[in-house]
């Protein structure tokens, strides 16, 4: 039940990680970015396709760059990842189980 939570948890680590290469380094390309981070080329590319989906990202002639809506993505994304850790906190069985022992 929680692998695949677990995986998506570790999907969304390696999109944000590619994100951040786009913003710190645009224009990247698939080739830089998987030598940098030692991820398969596959999967560099798999990420840059959502990203791009997300509309944070866009090609260019020289590698992928950040779209006008990345900013506002990136600051918000502190919050909404501290809203689900808060989340996943109050899920916890131990807590309960100290509560009612």
């Amino acid at each position: 039940m929680i692998d695949r939570l677990e995986k998506e948890v570790d999907m969304l680590e390696r999109h944000l990680q590619v994100l951040k290469m786009v913003i710190e380094n645009e224009p990247i390309g698939i080739v830089k970015m998987s030598n940098e981070t030692g991820y398969p080329h596959h999967k560099v590319r798999y990420s840059l396709r959502v990203l791009e989906e997300e509309n944070l990202i866009e090609p260019s002639s020289q590698g992928a760059i950040q779209t006008e809506r990345t900013t506002e993505f990136v600051d918000e994304l502190d919050g909404k990842i501290d809203d689900i850790v808060d989340k996943l906190d109050g899920m916890k069985i131990e807590d309960v189980a100290e509560i009612e022992g």
